[in-house]
């Protein structure tokens, strides 16, 4: 199912949405992840996006984990893409990401429930 030509099509926007991630992964750790099927491959004629289940106690959340390309694009691939969690039973749909992702998604349905901020523990 997953194909690597389309992901390494898809690098430059993946590698993008990558400097938002504070240094969490690297390119070959998100192919790594989904050769694993920790992470869902979303592709498009010029958008990707990453995708992983996260499960808690009490929920399965639908995490965009990345998300890079043409803006309309990856709008479009959104709905698809809830409608296969909730397919799989994932009863909300999360994105962390850059603070223009609340801009651009508050018509959907997206509101900001939290914020999220990080520091470097680096001596």
């Amino acid at each position: 199912m997953t194909d690597r030509a389309d992901f390494d099509r898809l690098k430059d926007e993946i590698q993008s949405a990558l400097e938002f991630s504070a240094g969490t992964h690297t390119i070959e750790d998100v192919w790594d992840g989904i050769e694993k099927n920790d992470f869902q491959l979303w592709t498009g004629i010029k958008s990707v996006i990453i995708t992983e289940i996260v499960v808690y106690p009490r929920k399965k959340n639908l995490h965009f984990f990345l998300a890079g390309g043409d803006l309309n694009e990856i709008k479009i691939m959104r709905v698809f893409i809830e409608q296969w969690g909730k397919s799989i039973g994932c009863s909300m749909a999360s994105i962390c990401g850059r603070r223009g992702w609340e801009k651009a998604l508050q018509a959907d349905g997206y509101k900001r429930r939290t914020w999220y901020t990080s520091k470097d523990l680096k001596d």
